[in-house]
């Protein structure tokens, strides 16, 4: 036990994580890292670790964004406005949801390109909402998209954009240089933090203050872990790495209800961080400790979390207890650790850009065309199906294909599901993360589009070839232009889904892309298929 925070690794990975501590002990790697030491993680990690080890320092050196958040905070709320839209990818946008939601406050998160999804955003109480614009590059297309939009929906509305947008981002990024030009409250992070360890920087706290929450309590959290950082005993974060690490179990699998969300906050840390030169660790966010897949499978390392208390996962082999803010430094430090363990760098991303390079391609290939969705092997109700290369072929009806692709999961492989839906209107559709889990008795993931590009995307091509992957897209009932773009949002959706689709066909992974002309009726005959399947 530690400022709060526990870790308890037991059975069958207690034993490698205590060898692993001990070598890590005898390496010195606790204090190395504390003193952000850039060559725990080999030569060719170094230039990129060098500027990448500032989260350590952020439990201090965010405090000096205190006073100005808290009279920004009081001076949005004196004048009314007490609604925050948030507008981020990935690091950007995990952890403020995160935070808002544990902490009680409400937080409305623009991280998708769903026209029906951000039009409803930007319909709902625009008068008394203040909107956060994040981006550490600055550059990334979903955000700038949101921010051209966020712009036109006040200016309609006969609100200076100036008085309502806040920026956040690394300072001498192109939205920086774009904020100063319109007059937007801005918010510089520290650069020598990437992005999915940002948690406790500008990115996490200042759409948390805004929205009402006690940031300050969220520092001190973190920093009474920060002494036992550097230990060779009593260090849980040290602990924490060593099981991830060391357990010999490529499947992360998380269940707990609080801190809400923290599992997908923990999915694109681990993931994004690990998966590469074909190897990693994939989480696997877990309904709960009766989820399917959550105990029972010999690569599964079955990791709960909770804020105080007994964890609440019996089966877990790894258990987390702690507040909020030292749950996100200590995974940030066992994700380092992890990383030194796998012989990967932690901090760079290798196959992320890949993705969004297809989009752009496709958008500029296509001008003002349809895009080339290639022919459907055949359409079944509201559903349209296409399939990649490396799919076995034969099958002419959804039972048929749900069957193959499972069926091409390998015993120690993975089932991805990503949506390219409304992750509100549509919400249903997480369901089949369990509904499939069970059918196939594989590790199966969910995510968003294209939100999941940001996290586990970067697993899906840079880990093992393990994988198969079913993706589902739909058509738009009402779209929603992007101001000064020769594209539209339903658009943008779309080329994102056949961008990441044609990334994993070029690398002969198997996959299924399911259109459905109907989003509910499509998302029913899916549910009906995958019943026959299970039997």
């Amino acid at each position: 036990m530690s400022a709060g925070l526990s870790v308890r690794v037991r059975g069958a990975a207690a034993g490698p994580a205590a060898e692993a501590v001990a070598a890590l002990a005898a390496d010195g790697v606790p204090s190395a890292l504390a003193a952000k030491d850039s060559t725990l993680w080999g030569p060719a990690a170094q230039e990129e670790a060098a500027v990448r080890l500032g989260w350590l320092d952020l439990p201090r050196s965010s405090r000096e964004l205190l006073p100005r958040l808290a009279e920004h905070a009081h001076e949005l709320r004196t004048a009314g406005v007490d609604r925050v839209v948030l507008a981020g990818m990935g690091g950007s946008s995990l952890a403020p949801e995160v935070i808002a939601a544990t902490r009680g406050a409400e937080l409305t998160t623009l991280d998708t390109t769903d026209p029906a999804q951000v039009r409803a955003a930007l319909e709902d109480r625009l008068h008394r909402t203040v909107a956060v614009v994040s981006s550490k590059s600055g550059g990334t297309v979903e955000t700038d998209s949101h921010r051209r939009a966020l712009e036109k929906a006040f200016t309609d509305a006969g609100i200076d954009p100036a008085e309502r947008i806040v920026v956040v981002t690394d300072p001498g990024s192109p939205l920086a240089a774009l904020a100063a030009e319109k007059g937007y409250t801005t918010y510089l992070a520290d650069p020598d933090v990437g992005g999915r360890y940002s948690a406790l920087s500008a990115f996490g706290l200042v759409p948390s203050a805004l929205a009402g929450v006690d940031v300050e309590a969220l520092l001190d959290e973190a920093q009474a872990l920060v002494p036992a950082l550097k230990n060779d005993t009593g260090n849980p974060a040290l602990l924490l790495g060593a099981a991830m690490g060391a357990a010999g179990r490529d499947k992360l699998v998380l269940a707990g209800s609080t801190p809400v969300g923290l599992g997908d906050w923990i999915e694109q840390l681990v993931a994004e961080s690990t998966g590469k030169q074909g190897t990693g660790l994939l989480p696997v966010v877990a309904e709960g400790a009766n989820a399917p897949g959550f105990a029972e499978a010999p690569d599964a390392l079955p990791t709960s979390f909770s804020e105080a208390g007994p964890a609440p996962a019996e089966g877990a082999l790894v258990q987390v207890t702690g507040p909020l803010g030292a749950q996100f430094l200590a995974w940030e430090y066992a994700t380092a650790i992890a990383g030194r363990l796998l012989g990967i760098d932690p901090f760079d991303q290798p196959n992320v850009q890949e993705s969004k390079d297809n989009t752009k391609a496709l958008l500029d290939g296509a001008g003002e065309g349809p895009l080339p969705a290639g022919e459907p092997l055949f359409t079944e109700g509201a559903v349209q199906v296409h399939a990649s290369q490396a799919l076995p072929g034969g099958a002419r009806d959804l039972e048929g294909v749900l069957r193959t692709l499972l069926e091409a999961v390998p015993e120690d492989g993975y089932l991805a599901v990503m949506a390219y839906l409304d992750r509100i209107a549509d919400a249903p559709a997480a369901g089949l993360r369990a509904e499939l889990a069970d059918a196939s008795g594989r590790a199966t993931t969910f995510g968003w589009g294209p939100r999941f590009l940001h996290s586990t995307g970067q697993y899906h091509k840079g880990g093992p070839a393990t994988g198969a992957f079913l993706q589902i897209t739909g058509e738009s009932e009402q779209d929603l232009d992007i101001p000064g773009r020769p594209y539209s949002f339903a658009r943008l959706q779309f080329a994102q889904a056949l961008g990441d689709f044609g990334a994993l066909d070029t690398r002969g992974r198997p996959a299924v892309r399911l259109h459905l002309t109907d989003r509910a009726a499509g998302l029913a005959q899916i549910r009906r298929a995958l019943a026959r399947v299970r039997g």
